[in-house]
């Protein structure tokens, strides 16, 4: 499958995922989207992975894992901000009882 594929649907997921940071108003729909964005850029770190190993030929093993280790690093800071965001969430519900972040002023007191 050509690249370019991988390139449109990352570009689309991205835009999807930027949209919706900008629209939306709930806290944990705002993660997903930011989640949607990383797997953009990680189909896109893999798809690029994949082309300059094709080109450069079979013999260069590096060229293809370099991309895929990032895609690992990129895993693991996204499942640290959920954790680190979900947690926020909980305690903007207790105190708020709403997950809408235009209440985030209200845990100033």
């Amino acid at each position: 499958m050509p690249v370019y594929y991988y390139i449109f649907l990352a570009v689309a997921l991205f835009c999807i995922g930027i949209i919706g940071v900008l629209i939306r108003r709930n806290a944990i729909i705002i993660f997903m989207c930011v989640e949607l964005m990383l797997n953009a850029a990680n189909l896109l770190l893999v798809a690029f992975s994949k082309m300059h190993h094709e080109v450069l030929g079979s013999n260069q093993q590096s060229a293809a894992g370099d991309a895929q280790i990032f895609v690992f690093f990129i895993m693991v800071v996204a499942a640290a901000e959920v954790t680190v965001g979900l947690a926020i969430i909980v305690m903007l519900y207790r105190n708020t009882h709403s997950v809408d972040v235009n209440f985030l002023n209200r845990l100033k007191n």
